[in-house]
């Protein structure tokens, strides 16, 4: 038996396309062809998205070959980003590990748990604040609340977004990207 065999195992997750706006029978062979033969394609809101379950190593591994073969296929597509948000809600953190939200809200406030639960990053005087998933994700992990598999998930497809949307954002104006890039390093 192939060793390497014994260790992959599947994943299921999502990647939203752009340059392609039209699902044709044209576009879902050359993705196929291209090695997508284990993706569902569809149309959301004008969006071409991919459902994906892909046998490899890690996630890692069998996001970038998804993203790969995405490209190979030469229609004009590319991957926008994979369908995870990393910003999250009280309720979408509930949602996830599957707790009530007066618990979240509990945890949050200190008034349960270890305390030093992560602060939201944004909407901070919105009743809605957002948190990040990731920030979120090492809390719960270093509080034995989630494995650190799930932690590690979370890294690989928040970096993985955060890589794709640089990419994006240096297609449309390099030159900002280029001198925001020099400044921040600079500091």
């Amino acid at each position: 038996m192939n060793k390497d065999y014994l260790c992959t195992r599947e994943y299921d997750f999502s990647l939203v396309l752009t340059g392609v706006n039209e699902l044709t029978t044209e576009v879902e062979d050359a993705l196929f062809e291209a090695g997508c033969d284990d993706a569902t394609l569809s149309v959301a809101y004008g969006r071409l998205w991919m459902e994906f379950s892909r046998t490899a190593p890690t996630l890692k591994d069998a996001i970038l070959s998804a993203i790969h073969d995405v490209r190979k296929a030469n229609i004009g597509a590319d991957v926008l980003q994979i369908d995870e948000c990393n910003l999250v809600t009280q309720a979408d953190i509930a949602r996830r590990i599957g707790r009530t939200r007066q618990l979240v809200h509990q945890f949050i406030n200190g008034q349960r748990g270890p305390g030093g639960f992560p602060p939201p990053v944004c909407h901070l005087r919105a009743e809605t604040p957002l948190w990040e998933w990731c920030a979120v994700s090492f809390w719960l992990c270093q509080n034995d609340m989630i494995r650190q598999e799930e932690l590690s998930n979370t890294e690989v497809i928040a970096a993985i977004n955060t890589a794709l949307e640089c990419s994006h954002q240096k297609e449309r104006n390099p030159e900002l990207v280029d001198e925001v890039t020099r400044a921040v390093a600079a500091w």
